[in-house]
């Protein structure tokens, strides 16, 4: 099994259109989109915009080819389209929202599951924001702190103990559904663990998950898939790392991301990955 790997193109639609044309000829069994999906730019009110006016009519081709489409939507794609994006996704037979769910394709070994939420980090938008462990620190913000809301965005007067109502990351590995066969297991985790340089930000700064590095450490899938820090591959160097036999991947997308689109193949019978970088002005 074949499978294509992007996260973190935030709307970009050229950068949609060139994951389309690379699946129309490479035609991997599967298309995995690892978070951010939606536009960034101008009013996030208007996220549903980019559902209803480019994500639907796009799925559909994945449909006509047969490819299947995993996606789940990451912590700047706003809370209150995560509905819209699921009856999308409910519209096709190959099209599947694999947030905190089971996949598997009829008649493959492989089982997909994806998991969104991400520890804090210092910006507003807390709507999948959570502490990494009972112990995280929690970041100094950056400006006020609110969810989204029909309509708006309420804010959360003491984000500091709002959060600590809410389950931790680790709780909500604890809670995730269960594999029949760990050793076939994809993950899909928007947040990259610790430990492995797969989270180092421009600055030095490593913010991946210790609950997920615990968590791969001690369940050993064949492989888990990650985005969230842009930069961390420029940063570290490294877009791939291993925790035990467990195969982690990052491609992340450059401080250019306007113009360079990254996105990794992966064989899943050999274990040959190949990162991929285009940019705009070459296609």
């Amino acid at each position: 099994m074949k499978l294509l790997y992007v996260t973190d193109i935030h709307g970009i639609e050229w950068k949609f259109n060139e994951i389309y044309k690379v699946a129309t000829t490479l035609k991997p069994d599967v298309v995995i989109n690892g978070g951010d999906i939606l536009t960034f730019r101008g009013n996030l009110l208007h996220q549903d915009r980019f559902i209803t006016g480019f994500l639907d009519e796009y799925f559909s081709k994945f449909e006509s080819m047969k490819i299947y489409y995993l996606g789940l939507l990451g912590n700047d794609d706003l809370g209150i389209f995560d509905e819209l994006f699921q009856k999308t996704c409910d519209k096709y037979s190959y099209v599947v929202n694999i947030a905190q769910t089971l996949f598997q394709i009829e008649g493959s070994e492989y089982e997909f599951i994806g998991m969104n939420w991400v520890s804090d980090l210092p910006f507003g938008l807390k709507d999948r924001a959570r502490k990494d462990t009972k112990d995280f620190e929690l970041p100094k913000q950056i400006g006020r702190q609110y969810l989204s809301v029909p309509n708006g965005f309420k804010k959360i007067e003491d984000w500091f103990s709002y959060v600590e109502s809410l389950p931790t990351i680790e709780d909500e590995l604890k809670e995730l559904v269960k594999p029949f066969d760990m050793n076939h297991t994809i993950y899909i985790f928007h947040n990259p663990p610790a430990n492995i340089d797969l989270d180092v930000t421009y600055d030095g700064r490593k913010v991946g998950s210790k609950a997920e590095y615990a968590f791969l450490k001690e369940n050993q899938p064949k492989l888990s898939l990650h985005g969230h820090i842009h930069e961390s591959p420029e940063a570290s160097g490294k877009w791939h790392s291993q925790i035990g036999q467990t195969i982690c991947i990052q491609p992340g997308q450059s401080h250019q991301h306007e113009n360079h689109l990254n996105y990794v193949l992966v064989d899943l019978e050999t274990m040959n990955i190949e990162r991929k970088i285009t940019k705009k002005s070459d296609i």
